[in-house]
């Protein structure tokens, strides 16, 4: 057994009941001969708090060897087992928790103060400033033992309370430290030094789509291939998205094809200031103007640098405490957070935030059972950030619009900033050829709710005609109530007057009196014409007056006319749930009045949804404006109910749609998923509307390891359609070419020799492929990412040395994930002595180089993992008078097979001679 597995041996030195202990020496037992099974460590923790369970305090508890076969005869070499379970010395590399929190991963010193005891991690100044503890507490002593390497500085012995666990199935060290030592560090933060850059490499990314619909004698067929191609050097990201669109001939017409860039970029990392430097096209913020494309250079923050405890907003706690005390916060009667601090002032600025808020109840707990407590008001609108986090945003480029035909320079520039729990502020700045815009605004908390409040100022010039000077108030308002369950999420209110515009709007009006294309629902053809001919030249045909008539109302300007300048708006969401079993109704909405023309646009949805048993359903109404501009009411009625009680029984959906006008339509579906992984979905419909008769469709859908693919075919009343679908990914990289399904922007490549088959729990139908990689899709920047491999479904004669590997990438970055492996025969030895009796039980055996390979179980049968077909091994134990003593043996098996039906291990015999002991000089504890 080799030190990377060395936890499966039990160690036992619990109290409690005679048959408590009978109950942890078995699962020491079934340790000790099976220790390859994963769950056995965990069960014989479990086991062991059983046996504490009584409160009795802790003693030495020795193996009863009456318990085994044979009486426990033949089974001198026991003790190790008593006295706990040892850590061999050597250098391990492990992942480092600080109360339960990762800070990083790297290599750690063990050493043993005697031969015969388990080894302690040797504290370094590294392992301590990686842990983020202050050396200057240290004292001049302890500082110069820590610079000493060939010293090993007990962790408990440099911080008094603090304690250090090491978990060798998962090479994890846990360190826990007495707040009073820590420094400050948000839940769920990692530190910059540990962002993963990952590797050079090219990605390609791809979705295919193929439709062929028939109709009244007349067949189409359109597909449509998109692509994201990336190249990463370092921290250089380039990417670029583009699509292809192919129609094919139908009625004479010849087919169509065209190819479109979408955008391309470069983007770079700028971890000091939590931002992002983007070259080429990107999209401005849209927190305070209108978000546009620009082709040209920004930098914004990017709050994904943040841990999660400090986005979005959450109130700071202060307080005081008179002794080691316990803080717990409450919101809406639910405890979110808890924690232990030492007398004194204390301060929570890490809560994660939930939702838009509900005032927080703050409980105090001191030692000797005194409780204080007190409210943070709690409300949330979109502009309130912590205290003392700030965003910003700076962009410079040519205004890129597809609905436009020009393209001005355009400069903004944003910045927010959180003052107090109470105060958020914020301010912008835009402008280019023609318009300018400045914003200020501010965010209040209280106990009253949320509000915020900003005014912008704009200046609009359009070419040929007078310019427009206006305002624009927005106020915003967010509250949740306990007391009734209700919740207002974001209520707003804006007011502009009669001279304010947009950055869009302006944009469309400028671009349109410049000969651009006026994209208000007016055919281009005509546009041109009345322009006078731009921009296809054609002569007008019309008077001024006469497009006066056609593009506005009489007396309007014929540009901003048309443009629907808002007068006020009013948003509106709001929830309320109706008790425990009432179900919950829901509320949104807006109403909006014009400038430029009559009455009042109202949109608006409510509805209500609720369950019996496993029965789903909901209620809503819906005001909507469809393309020609007419508001028409719709009133839907839904349903879900699982066909079955097993996790993945298959969904009856039922949908009933209907208007004012009369018209219904009606649609039942059936969808599950099948399949190892449930890597296959599929679905079939069937519906009914007025006016479109009856019709039916059926889909399925695969995901796989190297693709996605789905299909689709439907009928109705002189219509079908057929469709086609595949997507994925490939990715180049040092070291090989991964296929895997769709990626997101980080992405990481499992590496596992030989682990070929092994299941990457995180993503639905992903195995390892026989090269030993796989392309996981999606990982998330900046956080802790824990990829697991689950090694069923590998080949017998590999192990995993461990089943997790983290990471924190780089936005963007496609990171390594490496799995050692050991591959080689299996075996099961008899081993006997010259004599014939039985090699000891519980003796440890060791290849030529000290490394130990596992122990021997009762008769002597030894289980061996990756060793070759023949060698030679070594067994040592020692006597009952403590005396070393040692035996070599000789094995040779035949060829192995991968046959079908194997069972993937030999059985073998061998006999042990009798040597002397030796001590191996190899670093028996390196991993």
């Amino acid at each position: 057994m080799t030190p990377r597995h060395a936890s499966a041996h039990a160690s036992f030195a619990y109290g409690g009941s005679a048959a408590c202990k009978r109950g942890v020496l078995g699962v020491a037992i079934a340790c000790a001969l099976l220790g390859w099974i994963p769950n056995c460590r965990a069960a014989a923790s479990a086991s062991a708090t059983a046996a504490t369970a009584d409160g009795s305090g802790p003693v030495e508890a020795e193996f009863d060897r009456s318990m085994l076969s044979g009486a426990g005869q033949n089974t001198t070499d026991l003790s190790r087992f008593e006295r706990g379970n040892p850590v061999l010395p050597g250098t391990y590399r492990v992942d480092i928790y600080l109360n339960d929190l990762w800070v990083g991963r790297s290599d750690v010193r063990f050493a043993a103060s005697k031969p015969d005891a388990s080894a302690t991690a040797c504290i370094s100044n590294t392992l301590l400033e990686q842990l983020g503890l202050p050396l200057d507490k240290l004292s001049g002593k302890q500082r110069a033992a820590l610079a000493n390497p060939d010293s090993c500085a007990d962790f408990e012995s440099l911080i008094p309370g603090a304690s250090l666990t090491f978990d060798q199935s998962g090479l994890r060290l846990d360190a826990s430290v007495p707040q009073a030592w820590l420094g400050r560090r948000p839940r769920g933060y990692v530190s910059p030094e540990n962002w993963d850059a990952g590797v050079p490499a090219m990605l390609l990314n791809y979705n295919f789509n193929s439709y062929r619909s028939s109709n009244a004698g007349f067949a189409q067929t359109s597909a449509y291939l998109g692509l994201r191609a990336g190249v990463n050097l370092g921290l250089w990201h380039l990417r670029e998205d583009s699509a292809l669109n192919w129609q094919s001939g139908v009625a004479g017409q010849p087919s169509r094809r065209q190819w479109q860039n979408i955008d391309t970029y470069v983007r770079r990392d700028l971890p000091a200031w939590h931002a992002a430097l983007t070259l080429g096209d990107a999209y401005t913020s849209g927190d305070l103007f209108d978000s546009v494309r620009l082709r040209g250079v920004s930098i914004a923050t990017d709050d994904r640098m943040l841990p999660n405890s400090l986005r979005g907003y959450a109130p700071t706690v202060r307080g005081v405490a008179e002794s080691n005390a316990k803080v717990s916060v409450r919101q809406n009667g639910v405890v979110i957070y808890e924690t232990t601090v030492s007398p004194g002032p204390f301060v929570i600025d890490d809560l994660y935030p939930t939702g838009y808020g509900g005032d927080l109840q703050v409980t105090v707990t001191e030692a000797n059972g005194r409780v204080n407590t007190f409210s943070v008001p709690f409300a949330s609108v979109p502009q309130l950030l912590r205290p003392g986090v700030s965003r910003f945003n700076v962009a410079l480029g040519q205004l890129r619009d597809t609905s436009m035909l020009h393209t001005p320079l355009l400069a903004e520039t944003t910045v927010q900033h959180g003052f107090t729990n109470l105060l958020t502020g914020y301010a912008g700045l835009v402008g280019t050829s023609g318009y300018s815009a400045a914003q200020i605004g501010t965010a209040l908390n209280t106990h009253y709710g949320a509000f915020a409040m900003d005014l912008t100022a704009a200046h609009t010039v359009i070419p040929g005609q007078s310019s427009l000077t206006g305002q624009s108030l927005r106020l915003s308002y967010s509250k949740i109530l306990p007391e009734t369950n209700t919740s207002l999420t974001v209520a707003t209110y804006r007011y502009s007057t009669s001279g304010y515009l947009g950055l869009r709007d302006a944009m469309l009006a400028r671009d349109y009196a410049r000969g651009g294309l006026y994209p208000a629902g007016t055919d281009p053809l005509l546009l041109s014409q009345l322009n006078g001919g731009a921009p296809t030249n054609l002569p007008g045909v019309l008077t001024p007056a006469q497009r006066n008539l056609l593009l506005g109302s009489s007396g309007l300007d014929p540009i901003t006319g048309q443009l629907d300048r808002q007068r006020s708006r009013f948003d509106l969401t709001l929830n309320q749930q109706l008790g425990t079993r009432g179900g919950a109704l829901y509320a949104s909405g807006s109403a909006r009045d014009y400038w430029n023309r009559t009455g009042t646009d109202l949109q608006f949805q409510l509805g209500y949804n609720n369950r019996f048993h496993r029965l789903s359903y909901s209620i809503s109404a819906t005001r909507v404006r469809d393309l020609d501009q007419h508001y028409r009411n719709q009133y839907f009625i839904s349903f879900s109910l699982p066909l079955g009680e097993r996790a993945y029984a298959p969904n009856l959906t039922g949908n009933l749609n209907r208007d004012d006008s009369g018209r219904a339509l009606e649609q039942l579906s059936v969808n599950g998923s099948a399949g190892v992984d449930n890597r296959y979905n599929y679905g079939a419909t069937a519906s009914h509307g007025d006016g479109a008769g009856t019709a039916a469709s059926i889909y399925g859908g695969y995901r796989g390891s190297y693709a996605q693919l789905n299909a689709s075919y439907g009928r109705g009343s002189g219509y079908s359609q057929a469709s086609l679908g595949a997507s994925g990914a490939i990715v180049a990289y040092p070291g090989g070419i991964s296929f895997g399904q769709s990626i997101g922007d980080t992405v990481g490549i499992v590496i596992a020799p030989d682990a070929a088959g092994a299941r990457v729990n995180n993503t639905v139908g992903l195995r390892v492929d026989h090269s030993g990689h796989a392309l996981v899709p999606y990982l998330t920047p900046y956080n802790l990412n824990t990829v697991e491999l689950d090694p069923k479904g590998m080949p017998l004669n590999v192990q995993l040395e461990a089943t997790s590997a983290q990471v924190a990438p780089y936005a963007g970055s496609v990171v390594m994930l490496r799995f050692k492996t050991k591959a080689g025969r299996m075996l099961i030895v008899q081993v006997r002595m010259a004599d014939g009796n039985a090699v000891p039980f519980g003796s440890e055996v060791v290849n030529a180089g000290g490394q130990v390979l596992g122990v021997v179980g009762q008769a002597g049968h030894i289980l061996l993992r990756g060793v070759g077909d023949a060698g030679a091994l070594t067994v040592r134990w020692k006597n009952d008078a403590g005396v070393a003593r040692a035996c070599s043996f000789a094995y040779r098996a035949a060829p192995a097979t991968a046959a079908p039906g194997s069972s993937g291990y030999t059985t073998v015999n061998a006999t042990c001679q009798m040597t002397t002991p030796t001590i191996a000089t190899a670093d028996r504890g390196q991993p």
